[in-house]
């Protein structure tokens, strides 16, 4: 049962670091690579407490469908997506977000457990929990930039 930890420190407001973590439009740049489009649910703009979105997107050459919902919302401290359905056994995704000294420290707790048993415990330690990690680390590299620059006046309201 990994969990994955992940601080960045972003040189930006906290409410608009919290925004951006949760566009539906920033991750769908950050995740271009992946192909990911939005197949139901939120479209565009921010999520918000108890809404959904279902994602397809290509991982290690295979189109999957994921589902989640904002499950826990105390803005602009913290939110957490949980998986509905999807590839992974289970997944949690807690965003966190504290203010110091003019930049926001965003800490990102991924806990998940991947399918098929002893398979996906092997799977885990061989090439998953890299790959989530390098994900989230794209991700993170792309709210920052964003944040930190006039790129955020084109994605959030």
């Amino acid at each position: 049962m990994p969990a994955l930890h992940l601080s960045t420190t972003i040189h930006a407001p906290i409410q608009r670091c919290f925004d951006l973590a949760r566009s539906v439009d920033l991750h769908r740049l950050s995740a271009d690579h992946t192909g990911e489009q939005i197949v139901a649910g939120v479209r565009h703009g921010l999520m918000g407490p108890g809404d959904e979105v279902t994602w397809r997107a290509r991982h290690f050459a295979v189109w999957q469908r994921l589902s989640s919902r904002i499950t826990a919302f105390d803005p602009p401290q913290h939110f957490r997506d949980s998986m509905l359905r999807g590839a992974f056994a289970r997944f949690d995704h807690d965003h966190f977000f504290s203010e110091h000294e003019g930049h926001t420290e965003m800490r990102d707790v991924f806990d998940f457990d991947a399918p098929l048993g002893p398979l996906g415990d092997l799977a885990e330690r061989l090439f998953l929990t890299a790959y989530l990690r390098r994900f989230l680390a794209r991700r993170n590299a792309v709210i920052k930039r964003v944040a930190e620059s006039d790129e955020w006046r084109a994605i959030l309201p």
